[in-house]
Order: C-alpha cells, then sequence, then structure tokens
C-alpha cells in the first residue's frame, strides 16, 4: 500500500491531479494500517532470531487483523490494487470504520502485553542492550532514513518535516528513541522505536477516522468526486513529477518525467530511491567487533526486506 501511494503521488505532481480530502484520508488509513502489519511482520520474524517463538504467533495473530480490513477496501491481502491517481479505487465498506476502530483499540492494550513479555525478558534484553551500535552522525552520512535512523534520536520523518497528503491535520508526533548507549543506538532502540510508532500510527488512525470529510459511516459510490477526480491521461514531454514518501522502512521517493503524446501513457523516465537499497550496505559496519552470534540480531533490527534492495 505505501509503495502504490508513493507512485502514485509523484503521479500526480506529474499531472497536476486534485484528490478529493475523504479521499485522501482514507489513504491516510489504509497506509498506517499497512504500517501496522509491517511492523507486525518484521517484530513477529525478529523474534526467533533472539529466540522468542511466542512473540512470532502473537504478531501473525495480529497482523492478521489488518490484512483482513486491508483485505476489506482492496479485495486481496498482499497487492491491494486500491490507491488510484486522484482518489482512491472504492469509498470504506459500511460498518469499516467500527470494525478498524474496534481492532485498533484492542491492538493498543495488546503492545502493553508485548512489552511486559520482552522487557522483563533478560535473553531479549542481553541480545539486544548495547549490540549492533550505529550513530546517528553516521547514519545520516550514508543516507539512512526511518525507524533506523530516529532509533538514534535523529527527529526527522517525511511525514512531519514534508507533510504529504493530510498528516498536517492528524494528531500525531515522531517516534524518536533517545539512544541508551553512548556509541548510537543499538538493537533495543531500534526495537523500541518501532513499538512507539505503532503507537502512532494506531493514534493517526483513530483520529483521521473522527475527522474524516463525510462522516465515517458514509459510504459513497465508486467514481463518486469525493473520493476520486479523473487525472489526465498524458504529461507534457520534460514535465516531471516527484514524492518523497515515509514508508515503513524510511523515505521512499520516485521521480516520473512524462513523454508527451509520443509515449502515450508511459512515462519517458522512472527513478526510484528505496530506503533499504541504503540501508543494507550501511549495516556491515555496525556488525564489526561483535560476535557472529550477534549479527541476526543486528540484521534483523533494521529491518531489511530484500525485495525492495534488489535492483
Amino acid at each position: 500500500m505505501t509503495w502504490a501511494n508513493s507512485y502514485i503521488y509523484a503521479a500526480e505532481d506529474l499531472l497536476e491531479a486534485e484528490v478529493p480530502a475523504r479521499a485522501e484520508y482514507i489513504r491516510l488509513i489504509s497506509a498506517e494500517l499497512q504500517r501496522l502489519a509491517s511492523h507486525l511482520m518484521w517484530l513477529g520474524a525478529f523474534g526467533p532470531d533472539i529466540g522468542n517463538l511466542t512473540l512470532m504467533t502473537w504478531c501473525m495473530r495480529d497482523r492478521e487483523m489488518f490484512l483482513d480490513l486491508l483485505q476489506e477496501l482492496g479485495g486481496s491481502r498482499m497487492h491491494y490494487n486500491y490507491p488510484r491517481i486522484g482518489g482512491v479505487k472504492r469509498d470504506m465498506p459500511i460498518g469499516f470504520a467500527d470494525r478498524v476502530i474496534a481492532k485498533t483499540k484492542l491492538f493498543e492494550k495488546r503492545l502493553d502485553e508485548y512489552e511486559m513479555m520482552l522487557d522483563e525478558s533478560t535473553i531479549w534484553l542481553v541480545r539486544l542492550q548495547g549490540v549492533g551500535s550505529a550513530n546517528a552522525e553516521s547514519m545520516v552520512d550514508a543516507g539512512v532514513s526511518g525507524p533506523n535512523v530516529r532509533a538514534a534520536g535523529v527527529n526527522y520523518d517525511v511525514r512531519w518535516a514534508h507533510p504529504y497528503s493530510v498528516y498536517d491535520e492528524i494528531d500525531w508526533e515522531p517516534a524518536v528513541e533517545k539512544p541508551t548507549s553512548v556509541k548510537g543506538a543499538d538493537c533495543y532502540d531500534r526495537y523500541r522505536v518501532r513499538m512507539e510508532e505503532m503507537r502512532q500510527s494506531c493514534r493517526m488512525v483513530l483520529d483521521a477516522l473522527n475527522k474524516i470529510p463525510g462522516g465515517k459511516n458514509t459510504n459513497y459510490a465508486n467514481g463518486d468526486e469525493m473520493i476520486y477526480t479523473k487525472a489526465p491521461t498524458r504529461a507534457p514531454e520534460g514535465a516531471t513529477g516527484f514524492s518523497n514518501y515515509e514508508c515503513t522502512r524510511g523515505a521512499s521517493q520516485f521521480y516520473i518525467q512524462g513523454g508527451g503524446e509520443g509515449r502515450g501513457k508511459n512515462p519517458y523516465r522512472v527513478s526510484i530511491r528505496s530506503p533499504m537499497f541504503i540501508t543494507i550496505p550501511y549495516v556491515a559496519k555496525t556488525m564489526i567487533g561483535y560476535k557472529i552470534a550477534d549479527i541476526p540480531a543486528i540484521m534483523g533490527s533494521f529491518d531489511p526486506c530484500i525485495g525492495e534492495t534488489d535492483r
């Protein structure tokens, strides 16, 4: 969902498309639900690396709640095919908002249970604290972004620093962790910042549902001007569009150059900058001086996604 939005914002910049306010709120809600599902996938996969198998079962249980909600919007559980240039595919189903509220509030309570299990676990703390230290200056120099750099105390979130969509109308604040080690952010800090980010995502979803234009329990027909505005299908030759979007692992950027009538609906150039393409090479520096047994904890704490890294 987040990568689709990232591309669409660049296309809308290229085509100078207007997006209805209700559609922007729905995009925000769906993106933050996706962020919750993504962080739960990370935490669930990270747990067994540290020796906690229970964590995987808890995370998959809760992730299913959010995948069910996203499936209601797009019709599928991974490639949602929901955002559209100019709006969204369809409005929220009747009763969707109530289900989102119930599941989000339930998950907020379960986050406390996660922390009770993990932050009081000696094994968890020994495996993470003081391991894989990364200082803020070196990460900024390397171009690392997202939760990984915020774990080192850098207060930079694209949604906050360069607001897009309706993030500047929603009640929230970036999740920023104060490093527990003088060497910089360690594995524990990267875990902690994502836990707080999930709380902020819950906060945003609930606030957006309260503020959404047209009301949370209204359902507009497909193609209605409240959720979709038809955008141009051609961009002048040489015209450009750009988006800087906060994905779950950091800043994703798209650059699109129009090709004019000669290329039809196909742009002349599309360039992509993914956060993991920058982060993965940097992770190797954080492993120096630690044990081989620490590598799974260090690598896992950065939330690697090889599909996002490959070029």
